[in-house]
């Protein structure tokens, strides 16, 4: 089981900052996701960045448990 800290949409969405949810990758981790939250989650998902103990990591990273986990979600606006 892993606990996955959320932030912005993916947060609101899903209505807590952090889940626990299984996997032993993390691309399953982020499918479980989407599938318990959908559609809106997994579009957002699909273009956010996944962080396991403070490093990027793709969706063939192995998991072992006990990583801290962070989806983020792509930035938008800002000052021009």
């Amino acid at each position: 089981m892993a606990g996955v800290r959320l932030f912005a949409v993916l947060r609101e969405i899903a209505g807590a900052s952090t889940v626990e949810v299984d996997g032993d990758s993390v691309g399953s981790v982020v499918q479980a996701l989407c599938d318990r939250y959908g559609e809106r989650f997994a579009a957002v998902a699909r273009v956010s960045s996944v962080v396991v103990d403070g490093e990027r990591a793709s969706p063939e990273a192995s998991l072992t448990g006990g990583e801290e986990i962070a989806i983020l979600p792509p930035v938008s606006g800002g000052a021009a």
